[in-house]
């Protein structure tokens, strides 16, 4: 077991009378990527802003790299990268500068601070765009940046804060690519993300939070194993048609139908969600499917928009 670098317990966060994070407890280990799921308002971004010691702790412990976010506020940032959510890179600096001028943070000497950033560039192939306009930069690109900045400091923990929104698919797969490859190399990963396949390519172990507390946690692959199954019916049919096939179906054997508009969604039916898919015939009216993290976060937070 590797020694954890972020350790939770009994985290609260309150804004007035409002508890933005409930009570939540994790660690995080040396050398992991480790994921926290959720809608928008579940607590993420302020658990986060709490880890990089830019937001109080209300109540509970928290440390850093052995480090106490209370006492240690500015020794905690030195040791952090963190991709914000949105680009903050500086447009009147070209591409090479912006990572000049954010490693004069962190005290590093010249010929440091020049091979951390050749490194950097070559990792998320942009050393031939060094000289650029920040904004002669594809969005791809300046998300790319901004990663690249955030490993400047060769930090103990890397902080990714929805690192690929807004990116086509094959960005999105880049960035997967080289943080795939910093896993590889040792670099422990916190990473929230809306994508449940990102979530499933990244992340060693996850939790999932709804309204300030922590639902569930665990690796993507047992959870689903755990909570859907490994295969989800899917069934587009009128009412009369669909609860005659679902008549057939064991009772309490660990079935779950979940009705969405039109469309149902059958759990565990294991053998008899196979047969009712081919009796169907049709797999635009009835789909049998391997089941995902997306079941597994829709499953725990609800189907319905929050605000």
């Amino acid at each position: 077991m590797t020694s954890a670098l972020i350790e939770a317990r009994g985290l609260v966060k309150h804004y007035g009378d409002f508890v933005a994070v409930d009570d939540i407890s994790f660690d995080i280990r040396e050398g992991e990527c480790f994921g926290v799921l959720g809608p928008n308002g579940a607590g993420k971004t302020t658990t986060i802003r709490m880890i990089t010691a830019t937001s109080p702790v209300t109540t509970g412990e928290l440390r850093v790299a052995g480090l106490d976010v209370k006492e240690a506020p500015r020794q905690v940032k030195a040791v952090l990268g963190v991709v914000p959510q949105d680009d903050n890179l500086d447009p009147d600096l070209l591409v090479r500068q912006n990572l000049e001028v954010y490693a004069r943070y962190f005290g590093l000497s010249r010929d440091e601070v020049r091979q951390r950033i050749d490194e950097a560039l070559e990792l998320f192939q942009l050393d031939d765009r060094a000289t650029s306009n920040v904004d002669d930069l594809s969005g791809g690109m300046q998300r790319r940046l901004t990663i690249a900045r955030a490993l400047v400091n060769n930090p103990q923990v890397l902080i990714l804060d929805e690192p690929t929104t807004g990116l086509d698919p094959q960005a999105r797969h880049l960035v997967w690519q080289q943080l795939r490859l910093l896993k590889s190399r040792g670099v422990t990963m916190l990473l929230t993300t809306h994508y449940m396949e990102e979530a499933t390519h990244l992340c060693d172990r996850l939790v999932i939070m709804h309204r300030g507390k922590i639902l569930v946690e665990g690796r993507p692959y047992d959870l689903v194993a755990e909570l859907v199954g490994p295969q989800v019916l899917e069934l587009r049919l009128p009412p009369w048609e669909r609860d005659a096939l679902l008549a057939e179906f064991p009772q309490g054997d660990g079935v779950t139908v979940e009705q969405v508009e039109d469309l149902t969604y059958v759990f565990g039916g294991g053998t008899a969600s196979a047969m009712a898919a081919e009796r169907v015939g049709d797999p635009h009216r009835a789909h049998l499917r391997p089941g995902n993290m997306e079941d597994v976060f829709l499953l725990l937070t609800g189907r319905g928009l929050l605000d």
